[in-house]
């Protein structure tokens, strides 16, 4: 049992055992030793529903990375590739197969197929003349992996372009999918909300889906209360803002994959006397970030200021803790003192781990570009100056700063004007071409297909009054002590988790003119519940929501989400649901075009 998914009203360990009793019931099909070919992209996800150890109760004694040519050798009997149903990947596959075949004795080959089978990669396998390899050929349905108490994700990092510039509803259906497998272990949910085209494609799909299995009727007592489908399309504003919580920054500077992190290695090397640091480690410290965690579950959703001062006073906690032990003088106190030492020095490792990872954001949080940046940043957002060329944006071009850097902030003044003026934007665009390469042409075409950066339409900004309406610029925010969800980023409330807080109370109606200025449909749908299954809620007990992004959500809107459920009055708690966890790099990254 993983027990920090358990700790919040939904047990998500009931989900990572299901989909762990899966996994196992495929590799028992495969009799016998195993070696397990990984498709890359899936050990991380993998990693989070199942370790090694579980593999190795199965008889799996050897695991590699997909790559071309030869398999390295191994005394198996059987060998399963676990893949992405994708074209580029069957080549290889192929490739390992006729060289094992070319080897000598005779292997049983499987193939998994993850989240989905693919006619398209079996024809493939069919034309390069190896399907008839494959003993087992399945899928394993992961679309949603429990990564926290409260938290899902898909992991699908081509979700955005696919649906936003492609049209490909791919990984809408493995949502629905996703979706229907939920209800399954917790119970139909009452009422869906959406906003959004990708929304209401997701909604559909679930009807039709659950039209489709009326057989059978699904009589566990529903967890949640309500779901809201949400489209990343809807606002495209929060992801390009730099993140200001401690797992935002974090992410925003390391990048935080499957819960782990990176980090230079300098900062961790335990200090010795008189060695002048000579033998610094040059390896990076790779840490898992979750609510397991004590310390971590604490502080990482706080203001980035607000975290120096709970490390202090946890250091204080601690070393008053060890000083105990003077004062231990019968054996039965020498002994409560004992049992009590590997928790205070986990604690002791926990808080020199983050107070190292602390000095690291710091130093970037305190450099003068950083501040320039997030100024330039809370101005758009306040809605200054975001009709002409920005002076900063122009320097950054100049001095040739991350081209990345420059498009998040080009775009970030762009959804704060409803679209650029066409001069403005001509300029941007051959400053950029001029100076990074006429390559990225195809890149900013994306960005426009995607709604990020584009002229405006009728020469109407319609930003300010989606601000004023929801109340998404703050002045006076209350960093330490926060009192509304825009301590996240310092003053600006994400539009996304706004909605959210205002479908609780007082509901959607109270926003409509919002609304129709928002991309896309905004619905509500019902889903009858058997008899004596309607929920009775006791007095004071919290609704639960599931809020699904699709299209990515960052860790900010995450921490903004948490804050409300665990407001005194709320009235909801939030289980979060999305595509891909992202930051406005990744994002961006996701739709660049790769130079040929």
């Amino acid at each position: 049992m993983a027990a920090h998914l358990s700790y919040g009203r939904v047990n998500l360990n009931v989900l990572r055992e299901a989909v762990r009793r899966e996994l196992r019931e495929f590799l028992d099909k495969c009799a016998g030793s195993k070696a397990i070919v990984w498709d890359e992209y899936l050990t991380g996800p993998f990693g989070l529903i199942a370790q090694y150890s579980l593999l190795k109760e199965h008889e799996v004694e050897k695991m590699f990375t997909l790559k071309g040519n030869r398999l390295p050798a191994a005394d198996v009997k059987n060998i399963i590739f676990f893949v992405r149903p994708r074209l580029e990947l069957m080549d290889i596959i192929a490739e390992n197969v006729l060289s094992e075949d070319r080897r000598g004795p005779t292997r049983d080959f499987h193939i998994l197929f993850v989240p989905r089978r693919s006619l398209l990669c079996e024809q493939r396998l069919k034309d390069l003349g190896v399907l008839g390899s494959f003993i087992h050929r399945e899928e394993y349905s992961l679309d949603l992996i429990p990564f926290d108490g409260d938290l899902l994700s898909m992991e699908s990092e081509g979700a955005f372009k696919e649906c936003y510039l492609e049209g490909d509803q791919t990984s809408l259906y493995h949502a629905a999918k996703g979706l229907m497998t939920l209800q399954a272990l917790y119970g139909t949910i009452p009422q869906i909300f959406g906003k959004g085209e990708c929304a209401r494609q997701v909604a559909n799909m679930m009807i039709r889906m659950k039209r489709e299995f009326t057989g059978s009727q699904n009589s566990i007592f529903p967890v949640f209360d309500n779901l809201l489908l949400l489209d990343r399309n809807v606002d495209l504003l929060t992801p390009l803002a730099t993140q200001l919580t401690y797992e935002g920054l974090i992410d925003e500077i390391y990048g935080i994959q499957n819960s782990y992190v990176k980090l230079p290695p300098e900062k961790f090397a335990p200090k010795k006397q008189g060695d002048g640091g000579k033998d610094l480690p040059t390896e990076a410290k790779k840490l898992q970030l979750n609510s397991a965690e004590e310390l971590y579950a604490e502080i990482r959703d706080k203001n980035f200021n607000a975290v120096g001062s709970v490390l202090s006073k946890k250091a204080k906690i601690i070393s008053a803790a060890f000083e105990e032990r003077h004062n231990a003088k019968t054996v039965g106190e020498i002994k409560q003192f004992v049992s009590q030492l590997p928790h205070m020095q986990a604690a002791r490792g926990s808080l020199a781990n983050h107070t190292s990872i602390a000095e690291l954001i710091k130093d970037v949080t305190t450099s003068e570009d950083f501040f320039d940046k997030l100024t330039v940043e809370q101005e758009f957002m306040s809605g200054i100056d975001t009709d002409k060329v920005n002076n900063y944006i122009e320097d950054c071009i100049a001095q040739k700063h991350s081209l990345i850097k420059v498009l998040r902030l080009v775009c970030l003044q762009s959804v704060c004007n409803s679209g650029l003026k066409q001069k403005v934007l001509d300029y941007y665009k051959r400053e950029i071409l001029q100076t990074y390469g006429y390559e990225h042409i195809l890149t900013l075409h994306n960005l426009e297909k995607a709604g990020l950066l584009k002229p405006q339409a009728g020469g109407r900004n319609n930003y300010p009054t989606i601000r004023k309406t929801l109340r998404l610029w703050m002045d006076d925010v209350n960093e330490q002590n926060p009192t509304d969800i825009s301590y996240v980023y310092s003053g600006y409330a994400p539009l996304s988790v706004r909605l959210a807080q205002l479908l609780s109370r007082p509901g959607w109606r109270s926003i409509e003119e919002v609304l129709r200025i928002l991309p896309g449909p905004h619905f509500e749908e019902r889903q009858p519940l058997p008899t004596g299954l309607q929920k009775k809620r006791q007095p004071g007990e919290n609704r639960v929501t599931l809020i699904f992004f699709l299209g990515g959500v960052t860790f900010a809107e995450i921490a903004a989400l948490r804050f409300l459920s665990q407001l005194e009055d709320g009235g909801t708690e939030y289980v979060i649901a999305t595509t891909k966890l992202m930051n406005g790099t990744s994002w961006i990254e996701s739709l660049m075009e790769k130079p040929f």
